[in-house]
């Protein structure tokens, strides 16, 4: 092991990964979309071989789907996917606020979690949706990035991705900014004032709601003939 040097940069295949998992995240690559190699690589600067080791690595957390004699695509979310994928956060994020709660010292969590939302707050101010989508997806991000667990927030890391490609597929009607807001407001506080029981129930309650507004989004009446 002595001729082995330490590695102090993260590798290529991480770095375009990141960008393509961003790239799905914000839909710049809708559900649905083929993901071309040689386009790819050209647009992002780097050779095959780094951006093949990223699209498996996106194949292996879900994000991305291979067909046989035909390439990679971006996922298609159903509705059963939906629900699953809010059902996971729900036990992830859950799981990441019980750990703060056992913590004798909660400040900095908070602090992480107030900033979120000041970000969340300037957005609805600006009447801007996708950066209250980008501060809203930060909060929770910061939520179980806070915990500690590495594996939490890896897990976290591609759910959260997954919601995004959820409110893209399926044209979510966001809530009011100022309910979203209240929420999370709440969510902030139960954690400062070390309340389980409210911090689950608001948390369980508010993933219920992102599932009901996905899912159950009535159609656009039809047109007179």
């Amino acid at each position: 092991m002595g001729d082995l040097e330490p590695i102090d940069r993260r590798s290529t295949a991480a770095i375009v990964a990141d960008r393509i998992r961003a790239a799905i995240m914000r839909g710049t690559f809708p559900p649905g979309t083929q993901l071309g190699e040689v386009d790819l690589a050209a647009r992002l600067g780097v050779s095959r071989g780094p951006l093949r080791e990223a699209m498996q690595r996106l194949v292996a957390e879900g994000l991305l789907r291979s067909e046989r004699h035909r390439g990679l695509f971006v996922r298609d979310l159903d509705a059963a996917d939906v629900r699953d994928v809010y059902t996971a956060r729900t036990a992830v994020e859950r799981a990441a606020a019980l750990l703060l709660l056992a913590e004798p010292d909660r400040g900095p969590a908070v602090a992480r979690l107030t900033a979120a939302i000041a970000a969340m707050e300037a957005a609805a101010a600006a009447g801007d949706a996708v950066a209250l989508a980008d501060a809203d997806h930060d909060f929770h991000a910061e939520l179980v990035a806070a915990s500690g667990s590495p594996r939490l927030h890896r897990m976290a890391r591609t759910l959260l991705v997954e919601t995004r490609m959820c409110l893209a597929a399926l044209q979510q009607t966001a809530p009011p900014p100022e309910d979203l807001l209240a929420e999370h407001r709440t969510l902030r506080d139960a954690l400062a004032a070390g309340d389980a029981d409210l911090m689950t129930r608001v948390l369980e309650a508010h993933m219920a709601d992102a599932v009901s507004r996905i899912v159950d989004v009535a159609p656009p009446p039809a047109l007179p003939a």
